[in-house]
């Protein structure tokens, strides 16, 4: 039985942890320097609580060695220690940021390690990227791909059309910070709350803008492959521009803390979420131009005597996915590991990655049948 870490007791930590122990095949100690977090934890007989800060260094390598992986469930500030730690001690590290410059850190950490770094597991980045690879698998040439993500109150009561369903710092920092893209061929940094757009899915009319992080490195992974390549954060209309109003005409970019204070203050958490996401492309395969599409919805689900929201199961399914992944053997052991690696189909048969299947999904016999039959 395989020794894992996780770092953070929250929300997305516990269900991340619970998920693993009741597999059966993993064993899991949760990090937190909150005592109460960790008394929010289900207990089980494969579960250990452990206060602890991470910043502590000593303290931290001593919880991380001897096991098989650390799976980071931190704010994004405190990832790239997190981080450095699995570099030293020499385990396997996942994580679930989206900050950008969070995980050119943790590539440069990967270069020498003893162990895999796969920074990025979760839903935008994670999932979504996986699922952009494999369409772009499907063309000679992508003229245009294109991946929508929103995770979003099933019941909107408010005027920003919004609950706080994941972290408000996350959120935050996906609102403020420059958002890669591919702009004709050429990688480039575009702004965040730009770039509107309104489509519809399912009867349902979302609006979309550039957010921060949500391409992980699959724009890296393109470049000279496709000619257009962007990700927007989907809400409900008009979300955009009253975020635009406190981030810009009142300039709370630069006041973080404070407009995180007033948001915690005012938009009410919610369990009853949905996860939207979309990704569609366009090129050339065969001499025609041809477009295809991907999308699908994730709702919560009770489980045992509590509640998994949306949120909570697809970013917690995506990391231990790709746990699963590595302990099996199907991803390198050793250096950075890319989302793009991994294959769609075997993303979608893996007994944690199953929460992302849609009706019509090939998952990875049926894939190896198809190609055989082709």
């Amino acid at each position: 039985m395989r020794r894992i870490v996780v770092i953070g007791g929250g929300k997305i930590g516990g269900v991340i942890a619970q998920m693993l122990v009741e597999s059966g095949d993993y064993a899991v100690t949760v990090v937190d320097r909150s005592s109460a977090a960790l008394k929010g934890l289900v207990l089980h007989p494969r579960l250990s609580p452990c206060v602890l800060d991470v910043t502590d260094e000593a303290a931290l390598d001593g919880v991380l060695a001897g096991a098989f992986a650390v799976l980071s469930a931190a704010p994004f500030h405190l990832t790239a220690v997190v981080a450095q730690a699995a570099a030293r001690v020499g385990c396997h590290y996942l994580d679930l940021t989206e900050d950008v410059a969070t995980t050119r850190v943790v590539k440069a950490l990967a270069e020498g390690a003893k162990g895999a770094f796969i920074p990025q597991c979760g839903l935008a980045p994670g999932f979504i990227s996986i699922a952009g690879a494999d369409l772009a698998r499907g063309f000679d040439r992508v003229d245009e791909l294109r991946l929508r993500v929103g995770a979003l109150p099933r019941y909107p009561s408010n005027s920003l059309g919004y609950n706080l369903t994941w972290s408000t710092e996350g959120v935050i920092n996906e609102y403020c910070e420059p958002c890669e893209a591919l702009v004709e061929g050429e990688l480039r940094e575009v702004p965040a709350l730009e770039g509107l757009e309104t489509f519809s899915l399912d009867g349902v009319t979302y609006e979309a803008f550039n957010t921060s992080g949500g391409l992980g490195s699959l724009a890296e992974v393109l470049a000279g492959k496709a000619r257009n390549l962007n990700y927007k954060s989907v809400r409900y209309p008009g979300h955009c521009a009253l975020m635009r109003t406190l981030l810009n005409d009142l300039n709370l970019r630069h006041r973080r803390d404070l407009l995180k204070d007033v948001l915690e203050g005012a938009v009410p958490g919610t369990e009853q979420d949905v996860v939207v996401f979309f990704v569609t492309a366009s090129g050339w395969r065969g001499g025609r131009l041809m477009q295809e599409s991907y999308a699908g919805k994730v709702m919560g689900e009770h489980h045992g005597a509590g509640f998994w929201s949306a949120i909570q199961v697809t970013t917690a399914a995506g990391i231990c996915t790709v746990l699963d992944l590595l302990a099996q053997g199907r991803l390198p052991s050793q250096g950075y590991v890319r989302q793009e690696e991994i294959a769609l189909a075997d993303f979608l048969s893996n007994r944690f990655g199953k929460a992302y299947r849609q009706p019509g999904d090939v998952v990875a016999e049926e894939a190896r049948h198809i190609a055989e039959v082709a």
